[in-house]
């Protein structure tokens, strides 16, 4: 079974774009914890465009609250952005390489021309009992970089992989995060996946196997808002529980 971690950036920058408290984050992840999902994803970004540290912190209290519910945190490892690990403690630090000039994520790390970035961004996490996972491209160079650079997990970038879906291209593309994620798992790491996967896309990428972990947050904000929200969460959980 794979575990469902939806990402609540969304539903902050909904909050941030009317100055007021509302949707509240911290109530909106107590109602998606009371429909089953396995986890709560946010990812701080250094202009609190949406998720702010506020809410980091906030949502590490709730979350440590439900012992089968984990809290993951996604991030560039600035020094900023490692203090406010150290003080969250997540269940999971998933680290990114974005600027604050991106839109949202683009690419997968660089993982040896990042070492001086990425080692002592590992002692922190682990330091503080965190899980570290990186987020990388379905590079089968990348992944055995980051299996000898003693990271737990990887998350695959896969808007590759939706953008290609159900296109000529699919088989192919999907062959490729297939042989990312099994040389992955040979070499000790967990799998993870996310970006701009969907109701539509996910189940055909949960084929591959063994993805521990998908974060979802922006098609899962967008669907709710045409069907609601209480029936997107449970054909997602139903996708995932046979994934």
């Amino acid at each position: 079974m794979t575990a469902l971690s939806v990402n609540l950036n969304k539903i902050a920058l909904l909050r941030n774009s009317r100055g007021r408290d509302y949707p509240n984050v911290v109530l909106y992840a107590n109602k998606l914890i009371g429909m089953g999902v396995a986890g709560i994803t946010v990812h701080p970004r250094q202009d609190e465009r949406h998720i702010t540290r506020a809410d980091t912190l906030d949502l590490s209290d709730l979350v440590r609250d439900f012992n089968d519910v984990e809290f993951n945190v996604e991030g560039y490892p600035s020094e900023e952005f490692l203090q406010l690990i150290e003080r969250s403690r997540p269940d999971q630090c998933t680290l990114v390489p974005d600027t604050t000039e991106q839109l949202t994520s683009d690419h997968g790390w660089s993982v040896e021309q990042n070492l001086a970035v990425l080692a002592p961004a590992l002692q922190r996490i682990h330091g503080v009992g965190s899980r570290a996972a990186l987020f990388l491209d379905p590079d089968c160079d990348q992944v055995r970089a980051a299996a000898q650079s003693g990271y737990d997990r990887i998350e695959l970038y896969t808007e590759q992989y939706a953008n290609t879906y159900a296109s000529a291209q699919q088989g192919v593309v999907l062959e490729k995060y297939k042989s990312a994620k099994d040389l992955a798992i040979s070499q000790g790491l967990g799998v993870n996946a996310g970006h701009d996967l969907d109701l539509a896309n996910l189940e055909k990428f949960l084929s591959i196997g063994n993805i521990l972990e998908v974060s979802i947050g922006h098609a899962l904000t967008v669907e709710s808002i045409d069907r609601g929200l209480a029936t997107v969460v449970a054909e997602y959980l139903e996708i995932c529980r046979h994934g």
